[in-house]
């Protein structure tokens, strides 16, 4: 969850890069932040509880000397928000200083030996342990990284640990398992990161750091060994294709809403994937028992819209499962020749990131849909497609959540061509609907946007909303209530129209909304009558329909129009368009951050 940046160069002050460094990494944490520089053989701190530009009001975080630094952008697991709890964190002769990502799980036994040892603690973290191990290991003599190797021996759960000591000025030491570190290189200067941007004002060369690695960055490099034996490790620089401008906001005000104009690109760069990576992985699914899609969140929305993609255009059913609960759910009914279906936006989330490692136990093979390459995820999958989303910043998955559908809705149609469930003639019909998708989308933003912007300032100061759709369009009413709860704090509960009688009816009275997702599908005229039913007991319709579906306005108080001419299969992908404008403006209308949402954070790297 929490936000990593370290910088070690030659020359110059870093103080301001690390504040706007962190400034970039805010969607991963901002309950607190903090940074820490060496100057002098001394280190200098800043750091309090509250987001990035209030603690800068407060504590001016550019005035800090020094030309190598550490900061960090927290998202509480252990202790509440305060300035004790920000990192950095020292040692009891505050010479050596730590920031972390992850949660130490037996954090409880080494803090109590090491308060037996003398170790006074200031904080109520799990991450305070480290500084002070660390500086046992150096009171020893050990170098900084051996005694990063010998506390990664000791502690146990997941970590991404950023250190350094005043002892020595000239490096940082860095190593992780399960939560994400990279690292950036140019002349005169290293960085390490929990996330590209973080960097990339500086630099697009990349290197991955990955699990059971400890690197040792210098001004003039990085040197990776492996923890196990010391070996030194070579590793390709990557060139990052992003640039610093697609990482800002690009005169949006937030992030959400530039993301949400940027889906029709996205969606058209995903189409682009090299048919070869969809068939080989079409190939794969073709060759299994069984196929269990495995995601959280957003992803698990895609994973509900790709089973109706993969049952009509192929004839083949995935199981949905909930990453979390995999492990409780098949116990150990695996088999190496079922495959797992990973969707992830970061390829970090923890829950998937077990699930795979619980079915890989069993030799079940691993297709990943990921947007980062060099994703923890992708280095456990036998074959991955690398969705074009480009980097995405604000918290609440939008255009993320396209590429999945879009890379879903290809793998779908290459899965058809194998087992001939459709013919080659309504195979083509799709494909040639799916290359339309970039413009529709396009001009379902541009004709919905200010519908949603006036339908929020109506419905603002409603306690609870109701979405409901059938088939493929539950995924997209989930999609949209999870949005609205996400960023604009609203009750939303989202259901499939079918069970709106078995129970969600009994919400609703006079101007209760209900929205309702109803394209032209073989669902309609089975949620007309449930739009008839919410009708009759005072509901306030808003409706996501087709263009021209002039009944269904006729039923309606407010409405979204969508192009007409869409595959079935396919449109989660354009009407759940109004829904996340809807949500933005909701949240907007309300005063609150939509790229900020209160106790989330953008990758969930905690269990």
């Amino acid at each position: 969850m929490c936000g990593i940046i370290g910088v070690v160069q030659r020359r110059g002050e870093v103080a301001s890069f690390l504040h706007q460094a962190l400034k970039r990494l805010e969607y991963r944490g901002y309950d607190s932040v903090g940074v820490t520089t060496i100057s002098n053989g001394q280190l200098h701190m800043k750091k309090d509880k509250g987001r990035i530009e209030e603690v800068h009001k407060k504590l001016n975080l550019d005035e800090i000397p020094g030309c190598i630094g550490i900061g960090h952008t927290r998202w509480a697991t252990h202790g509440i928000p305060s300035m004790y709890n920000a990192h950095p964190h020292f040692d009891c002769k505050n010479e050596i200083a730590v920031v972390h990502n992850g949660v130490i799980d037996n954090f409880l036994e080494l803090r109590k030996e090491l308060k037996s040892k003398g170790h006074e603690f200031s904080s109520d973290t799990d991450t305070e342990v480290i500084p002070h191990m660390i500086e046992d290991y150096v009171s020893e003599g050990l170098t900084l990284d051996n005694a990063v190797t010998e506390v990664t021996r000791r502690i146990e759960g997941t970590y991404a640990i950023v250190a350094m000591t005043s002892r020595d000025d000239g490096k940082i030491v860095c190593t992780r398992d399960g939560n994400p570190l990279v690292i950036g290189r140019r002349e005169g200067a290293t960085y390490v990161s929990s996330d590209i941007p973080a960097f990339l004002p500086m630099t697009n060369d990349m290197i991955l750091l990955l699990d059971g690695e400890v690197a040792t960055l210098t001004a003039g490099g990085a040197e990776i060994r492996k923890l196990s034996d010391g070996s030194e490790v070579e590793r390709e620089t990557i060139k990052v294709s992003w640039t610093a401008d697609q990482a800002q906001k690009g005169g949006f005000p937030h992030f959400m809403l530039k993301e949400i104009h940027e889906q029709p690109e996205a969606v058209r760069n995903t189409l682009r994937i090299r048919p070869e990576v969809i068939q080989e992985a079409a190939k794969f699914i073709h060759e299994a028992r069984n196929v269990y899609f495995l995601a959280m969140g957003t992803s698990g929305h895609a994973a509900m819209a790709g089973r109706h993609m993969f049952a009509s255009l192929a004839g083949v059913l995935p199981i949905f499962e909930l990453a979390s609960d995999f492990p409780d759910t098949v116990y150990n009914s695996l088999s190496k020749d079922d495959l797992v279906i990973a969707i992830t936006q970061s390829g970090e989330t923890t829950d998937t990131i077990m699930a795979v490692k619980h079915a890989k136990s069993f030799g079940v093979k691993v297709v990943a849909i990921t947007n980062v390459i060099g994703s923890s995820i992708t280095r456990m999958a036998d074959h991955s497609i690398f969705t074009q989303a480009g980097p995405e910043i604000g918290v609440a998955a939008t255009k993320t959540f396209m590429v999945q559908l879009t890379a879903l809705a290809q793998l779908a149609l290459a899965l058809g061509e194998l087992t001939g469930f459709v013919d080659n003639e309504m195979l083509e019909k799709k494909r040639q609907s799916l290359e339309k998708l970039p413009e529709i989308v396009s001009e379902v933003i541009s004709r919905n946007e200010e519908k949603a912007r006036r339908l929020a300032g109506l419905l603002y100061d409603k306690p609870s909303l109701l979405f409901l759709g059938r088939g493929v369009s539950q995924a997209t009413a989930e999609e949209g209530a999870l949005k609205l709860k996400e960023i604009s704090y609203n009750h939303a509960e989202a259901y499939s129209a079918g069970q709106s009688k078995h129970g969600p009816i009994a919400l609703v009275h006079d101007e209760y909304p209900v929205i309702f997702v109803v394209p032209r599908d073989e669902t309609r005229w089975r949620i007309v009558g449930n739009i008839m039913e919410m009708k009759a007991r005072g509901a306030s319709i808003i409706s996501v329909i087709a263009k021209d579906d002039e009944e269904l306005k006729g039923f309606s108080n407010h409405w979204f129009t969508i192009p007409e001419g869409i595959e079935p299969e396919f449109s989660t992908i354009p009407y759940v368009i109004p829904l996340q404008l809807f949500s933005y403006y909701m949240a907007r209308r309300k005063g609150f951050d939509p790229d900020k949402p209160r106790n989330l954070a953008k990758s969930v790297t905690v269990l």
